[in-house]
């Protein structure tokens, strides 16, 4: 039961298919998302979990199954699509970022464009969030001027400014140097903290033990398991998911 006591979950994907091709690329899918949930998602490459979370935004469509968004089902196309979009932001692997804006343009452009917020609140919110992911003295930069660390948080700021219900990030640390991964997670585990929905997509086990408050893993277009993270990690149930944790946690 979340703070405003409503109880339903704020996602729900049921009987969800999905093909590219012959590729059956998700199975039967049926998982919902808390209010103040962090989910992370893991697996091979290739079982679908990138898949999953564009469909939750609708940047894939499906073939069959509903989904179904604070309440109200997937709209397809048109107006209620962009308002449900600038209700789920997106942290994507690549960064995405307007190279030709600066870094505060890139994070005000959407409040000013899509919600009509005077440029002078959205700049003061966009100085904030700039401060909030470490990079406010990185606001009159261009993207190209940045390391892909800073480069990442300031799409997360993006995402953020738009004041979203939830936020779903697709492999959001797989492009970075390793010595930038940490300070992006670091962002990460703090909007967990703070309650942000999350879905997350990322091979990045130490952020699923630290933040998640579930972990789903996902193989061959089917979610195989899913548990918290301490029993997933301990105590995994399925041989598919203990052969994934014991290739990836000895290395």
């Amino acid at each position: 039961m979340t703070e405003n006591g409503d109880a339903t979950p704020l996602v729900r994907l049921e009987d969800v298919n999905k093909h590219f091709g012959n590729l059956h690329v998700l199975k039967d899918i049926q998982l919902t998302v808390d209010r103040g949930e962090v989910l992370v998602v893991i697996g091979p490459s290739g079982g679908g979990k990138s898949t999953l979370c564009r469909t939750i935004n609708r940047l894939e469509t499906i073939d069959s199954g509903t989904i179904v968004f604070d309440g109200e089902p997937l709209p397809a196309e048109g107006k209620a699509l962009a308002r449900l979009r600038s209700e789920v932001g997106m942290v994507f692997q690549s960064f995405n970022l307007f190279a030709h804006k600066t870094i505060l343009e890139n994070v005000t452009l959407g409040p000013i464009k899509v919600r009509g917020k005077a440029r002078a609140d959205a700049e003061r919110r966009g100085m904030e969030l700039l401060e909030r992911v470490g990079i406010a003295t990185q606001a009159e930069k261009y993207p190209a001027q940045l390391s892909g660390g800073q480069q990442q948080r300031t799409a997360i700021a993006r995402a953020l400014a738009m004041d979203p219900k939830m936020i779903l990030f697709d492999e959001p640390t797989s492009a970075l140097d390793p010595e930038m991964v940490q300070e992006v997670l670091d962002v990460m585990v703090g909007l967990a903290r703070d309650g942000m929905t999350m879905v997350v997509v990322t091979h990045e086990m130490g952020f699923a033990r630290r933040a998640a408050n579930r972990v789903v893993f996902m193989a061959d277009g089917q979610i195989v398991e899913e548990n918290t993270p301490e029993e997933f990690f301990t105590n995994a149930r399925t041989d598919r998911a203990k052969d994934f944790l014991s290739k990836i946690l000895t290395h």
